[in-house]
């Protein structure tokens, strides 16, 4: 679903990621991990098409990132990190808004995500807290059921009760054939769901595996600080 071969993106001087080669299989939930400034977010930008490589290439769908963005746009389902949004427009008119960008009509598939997390549609932006900001930004990555998921920090400011049930939707759509990219600097999500994890740091891939081969909760700080097999 995704294929990065020797992905190099620099800002003039400053580094993105540099030289990175990666596989995220179809209907995998796959962990990208790394410390704060580790070049997550470039790698995802790159992805959607917001930014272009400086070396190297980028795939989705088997789609080139940089010349065939719309097509793979039309087939993802993002969701930021940030979650902000009109801030007087209601969360109904906001989910609404993400559905007829993308010409469907999504209003029962929407329903159902705003009833499991229990998101209250009616109140504006700027009187939602950030979990519910959130609770936005996962229906409207979720309404359409794209093939694939790329999910930036998606479980951050909600409580405990809706990230269970963020979590049930999510594998219950993986056990139809979808595919999850996820950010996250919570180790026991990536350990919990993940079948397969990478950990990026200063722009370059550290290691990549299955969860249980790389151990994410005991041995992810040997990596995170370049301490494994030293």
């Amino acid at each position: 679903m995704i294929r990065l071969d020797h992905l190099t993106k620099t800002y003039g001087r400053a580094r993105g990621v540099a030289d990175l080669t990666l596989r995220v299989p179809e209907g995998s939930c796959f962990g990208f991990i790394g410390p704060n400034g580790a070049g997550k977010s470039t790698t995802i930008r790159t992805l959607l098409g917001l930014l272009s490589p400086t070396g190297g290439s980028a795939k989705v769908l088997g789609l080139d990132c940089a010349r065939e963005r719309r097509k793979i746009l039309a087939q993802v389902g993002y969701m930021p990190s940030e979650a902000m949004f009109y801030p007087d427009m209601r969360a109904g008119e906001v989910i609404r808004l993400s559905a007829n960008l993308r010409g469907q009509d999504c209003g029962r598939e929407a329903a159902a995500l705003c009833e499991a997390l229990e998101l209250d549609k009616r109140k504006r932006v700027r009187e939602l807290s950030l979990g519910n900001r959130k609770k936005v930004s996962i229906v409207c990555a979720m309404q359409h059921r794209p093939k694939l998921y790329i999910l930036d920090e998606p479980t951050s400011g909600l409580d405990p009760l809706v990230q269970r049930a963020f979590w049930a939707e999510l594998e219950a759509r993986r056990r139809e054939g979808a595919t999850v990219f996820l950010s996250s600097h919570v180790l026991y999500e990536v350990h919990r769901y993940c079948d397969r994890a990478a950990i990026i740091r200063e722009g370059r891939l550290v290691v990549e595996g299955t969860t249980a081969e790389l151990d994410i909760e005991n041995k992810f700080f040997d990596y995170y600080e370049g301490r494994a097999g030293q």
